[in-house]
C-alpha cells in the first residue's frame, strides 16, 4: 500500500484504526445503509452477477449483494474494516486493496459500487477509472457520496458552527473537498472522462435519528477521521462555543422526543460501452 502522499497517509493511518471503524459501523452505518439497495439499483445488481464493493467498510453493500444471490467482493484498505465486514457477512467475500490500483484482471465484473468512498481518495479519477477497467462491457459502475451540506444537514450543522467560532486551517494534509462530487455535473464530468456512458443520478433521503448533541459529536469524534481531526484541532473555547452553536439549531429537526436529521446521498451510476 503506496502512502507517499500525505492525504493518503492520513486516511489510511485514521481508518487503521479498529476503533474509529467501530465507532463508523454504529454511528453512521445506520445511515448509509439506508441508501444501499438504491445504491445497488443504480448498478443494476441482480442475482448471478459478479459484483465489486469498493471501499467496502463494515461491507453493507457486498452483504447485501451476496443476500440477493450476487457473488459478492468488498475491498478496503483498512484490515481492520475488512475483519469487520467478513465477520458480519459471511456469504461474502473480504480482502484488503487500493481502489486506485486494483489487483483484478480487466473487464471481470458486471458491477461495480462504492458507498461514501469516493471523498476518501486521493485520486479519485484513478478510482473510476480503475472502476471502469475491470468492468465487463454493459456493467455498471454506481457509487454514493452524501449531498452538500446545506442538505446534509448533520455535516451542515458542524462545519457552519466550526466557520462562524472556530477554524478549518487545522494543518492537515491537502485533499479534496468532501463534497466535490455532491454536484451532479462534477460527478457526470469525470465519469464520462473515464468513458462512461448512459449517466444517470437520483438523491436519496436518509435520516439520521439522535437523543442528543452530545450523541452527534461523539458519532462525529469517534467514527470519522478528517470531522474528528477538525473538531479535536480547535482550540478548547471555540469548541465550546461550536458544541453549543450545533445544540441552539438542534431542535429545529425534534420529532417525538428524538432529532431526526436529513442526512441524504447523491447516486451516481454509469454503464461501460
Amino acid at each position: 500500500m503506496d502512502t507517499t502522499d500525505p492525504f493518503r497517509a492520513f486516511e489510511y493511518a485514521g481508518w487503521s484504526d479498529g476503533g474509529v471503524c467501530a465507532g463508523y459501523d454504529e454511528h453512521f452505518g445506520t445511515i448509509t445503509i439506508q441508501s444501499a439497495p438504491a445504491l445497488l439499483e443504480a448498478a443494476h445488481v441482480v442475482e448471478g452477477m459478479r459484483v465489486l464493493d469498493v471501499c467496502c467498510g463494515a461491507g453493507y453493500l457486498a452483504g447485501l449483494a451476496a443476500e440477493r444471490g450476487a457473488e459478492a467482493v468488498g475491498i478496503d484498505f483498512s484490515q481492520a474494516q475488512i475483519e469487520l465486514a467478513a465477520a458480519r457477512y459471511p456469504n461474502a467475500q473480504f480482502r484488503a486493496g487500493d481502489a486506485t490500483s486494483l489487483e483484478f484482471d480487466d473487464q471481470i465484473f458486471d458491477c461495480v459500487v462504492n458507498g461514501i468512498g469516493i471523498p476518501h481518495f486521493e485520486n479519485p479519477d484513478a478510482a473510476i477509472a480503475e472502476a471502469f477497467r475491470v468492468l465487463r462491457r454493459g456493467g455498471r459502475f454506481a457509487f454514493s457520496v452524501y449531498a452538500k451540506p446545506d442538505e446534509a444537514i448533520g455535516f451542515g450543522l458542524i462545519y457552519a458552527a466550526v466557520q462562524a467560532h472556530g477554524t478549518m486551517d487545522i494543518g492537515l494534509p491537502s485533499g479534496p473537498n468532501f463534497f466535490l462530487f455532491s454536484d451532479p455535473s462534477e460527478s457526470e464530468r469525470r465519469l464520462a472522462a473515464s468513458g462512461f456512458e448512459k449517466i444517470e443520478f437520483r438523491t436519496v433521503k436518509q435520516t439520521w435519528r439522535l437523543s442528543s448533541a452530545d450523541e452527534l459529536f461523539a458519532a462525529v469524534m469517534n467514527g470519522s477521521v478528517r470531522a474528528a481531526a477538525t473538531l479535536r484541532g480547535q482550540e478548547e473555547g471555540a469548541l465550546k462555543k461550536i458544541k453549543a452553536a450545533v445544540e441552539a439549531n438542534l431542535p429545529d429537526y425534534l420529532v417525538e422526543q428524538e432529532y431526526q436529521i436529513p442526512m441524504p446521498v447523491v447516486v451516481a451510476s454509469g454503464a461501460r460501452p
